[in-house]
């Protein structure tokens, strides 16, 4: 597996253009996010130009968080686009066992074959058709206990899974492994989980899709780390945190990454 700089320098230097059909809830936090890391984030969710816009971007995520039937019809029309362009895209599954519609919305956008699928263990078990505790957007289940269903669901799906929280999990059905950065205070911070499936997707545009989640996941959680550092409490370290994602160099990522195989 490549060093996560490599990832991080190359996405840097192309600010690949990248399409969120994201929640109302993350869309500011998302942008001003991807900014800060280098990418050019497009929050275009119209149905009349979602399929175009797939088609002209590096790279695509697409965020269930507030979820209607006209969003579905747009994130259907964006995915086919990207899938049939070739263009990455990343889906992230909120709550998607809470209702009936999420799971047939999960079940839809995941049969359009995603380059990678990043949620928190809840919601990767659920799109597995797995019972979870979750509630919500919340996970209410650990990591640890996801790791098997995302192993089957890469298989099955050919996406890079992604399991994230306190030490995130990745896999390609194969291939497996674990990243420890990250900061307790993260999870205090509304859309940080839905901004960092933009950052997968910018780390998607310029680098093989397994290489670009470890990458992405290490870069996010180091900057949480520079962040925790001097924050006083969720305000500070939002701030703290933007600047640590702008800031944060390759050669520094490359020392504090702590990736392991699993």
């Amino acid at each position: 597996m490549d060093h996560p700089s490599h990832a991080l320098n190359a996405m840097r230097t192309a600010a690949p253009l990248v399409q969120n059909i994201t929640n109302y809830v993350a869309m500011n936090v998302m942008a001003n996010v991807m900014l800060a890391a280098g990418a050019s984030p497009a929050m275009a969710h119209a149905r009349d130009e979602a399929a175009e816009f797939a088609a002209l971007s590096s790279a695509l995520s697409i965020n269930i968080g507030t979820l209607d039937c006209e969003w579905i019809d747009c994130m259907v029309l964006a995915a086919k686009a990207a899938s049939e362009k070739g263009t990455p895209w990343v889906l992230d599954p909120v709550a998607v066992g809470a209702t009936a519609l999420r799971q047939e919305a999960g079940a839809q956008l995941l049969a359009l074959n995603p380059t990678i699928i990043r949620g928190n263990a809840s919601e990767i078990m659920a799109l597995s058709g797995m019972a979870t505790q979750g509630r919500g957007a919340d996970a209410a289940d650990p990591v640890s206990a996801a790791e098997d269903a995302a192993r089957g669901l890469a298989a099955r799906s050919g996406a890079v899974v992604a399991v994230t929280g306190a030490v995130d999990f990745v896999t390609d059905g194969t291939t497996a492994h674990r990243i420890a950065n990250g900061h307790q205070m993260m999870p205090c911070i509304t859309a940080l989980g839905c901004a960092l499936t933009g950052i997968v997707a910018a780390f998607a545009a310029v680098a093989p899709a397994y290489d670009a989640t470890v990458a992405a996941l290490a870069y996010y959680g180091a900057a949480g780390e520079q962040a925790g550092q001097n924050a006083q409490g969720p305000g500070s370290f939002q701030v703290a945190f933007l600047d640590a994602l702008h800031t944060i160099t390759g050669e520094q990522l490359d020392s504090v990454a702590r990736i392991t195989a699993a």
